[in-house]
């Protein structure tokens, strides 16, 4: 008889959220490390949390994916635990957001739960330890067959001007080592970033990355990121963009600055400060987008449903709206490990 991870987890739940969000997310990842040397341990979890069925794959990019949910970008930062996190049933991880040289990211304290609203605010701002590293570790260590996406920024020092350096500097060392891209230029946390998805900086941006990729030997997809925070006028002209450059897919969304309906109160609120909203809040506006651009494209763009995931309905209903494949983060902390699996295995349910 399997333990109910599920419901442990639940039980748990409340003693791990008396850490602070960072302080449990570095343990967790070193719990996973650990796990990872003992080979016995890895093929259980392995075992209990993946499901495994030709009706969960999807082909998208020329990519097969063994099903539609990933791991969104943010939990590993620095492809420390790629292979591990793939345990819980990923059909693919994306790691990053990487920048060229490591950096520190914002000051501490930067990531608040809001437990009424199953939701976080993060201001981590682009903490990572360089490119470099993640290129050297996935290199090291990455198993065949396991999807990773590499989602890319620039460094906080570095000019909106010279920014095409810093994405581009990305893209190539990071090239073999991963099998799509994801352009991250909506991250509220970074000054100015999201002055990038003007009209003429993103065009000029994607433009780069697609010349750069001509001198690759194989192709490799590059989609990009958008904030929920754009307006329905602005995901037109972002749209056009795409479909000029070639640009091949489209992750929707990103966090959120706004603060709209929550319950936690005005004060907890406002001593947060600033930050990117993510979980429950967010559901109604990312898929009201994926939904948008769904039908704006007939279908024909591919399109990453990622932001307020927070069941396994959130995750139908972005399916349902159009998204080929779904990403998950905040959903995986307050739902626990067993989420994905609860995912798959209502796909496999007859509507």
């Amino acid at each position: 008889m399997h333990p109910n991870f599920h419901a442990m987890y639940k039980l748990f739940r409340p003693i791990l959220f008396l850490f602070s969000p960072e302080s449990i997310h570095h343990i967790i990842v070193f719990m996973m490390k650990v796990v990872g040397y003992i080979p016995c341990l890895s093929y259980l979890l392995r075992k209990h949390f993946t499901i495994s069925d030709k009706r969960l794959e999807r082909e998208l990019f020329n990519i097969k994916f063994s099903n539609p949910v990933g791991l969104a970008a943010g939990f590993d930062k620095n492809a420390e635990v790629f292979s591990q996190m793939a345990m819980f049933g990923f059909g693919f991880i994306e790691i990053g957001t990487v920048t060229p040289l490591a950096q520190k990211g914002n000051a501490r304290p930067r990531c608040f739960r809001l437990p009424a609203d199953k939701a976080i605010i993060n201001r981590m701002g682009f903490n990572n330890k360089g490119v470099e590293v993640a290129a050297k570790r996935l290199h090291k260590k990455r198993k065949h067959g396991l999807i990773i996406g590499g989602n890319i920024g620039k460094n906080t020092a570095t000019s909106n001007e010279n920014a095409n350096n810093d994405y581009n500097h990305d893209f190539t060392t990071l090239y073999d080592y991963v099998d799509y891209f994801v352009v991250n230029i909506s991250c509220p946390n970074i000054n100015n970033l999201r002055e990038l998805q003007n009209k003429d900086e993103l065009t000029a941006l994607l433009t780069g990355l697609v010349e750069e990729r001509r001198f690759q030997d194989e192709y490799k997809p590059i989609l990009l990121k958008i904030s929920p925070d754009l307006s329905f006028e602005q995901i037109d002209e972002t749209l056009d963009i795409i479909d000029k450059i070639g640009i091949d897919g489209i992750v929707a969304t990103n966090t959120t600055t706004s603060r709209k309906g929550l319950k936690a109160s005005t004060r907890k609120i406002e001593k947060i400060g600033n930050g990117g909203l993510s979980g429950t809040p967010l559901a109604q506006r990312s898929l009201e987008i994926v939904r948008y651009i769904d039908q704006k494209t007939g279908s024909k763009l591919p399109i990453i449903g990622v932001g307020g995931i927070m069941t396994v309905q959130d995750a139908i209903n972005m399916l349902n709206a159009g998204a080929s494949l779904v990403q998950v983060y905040t959903g995986f902390i307050y739902e626990g490990p067993g989420f994905v699996k609860q995912i798959n295995r209502r796909l496999l349910q007859p509507n």
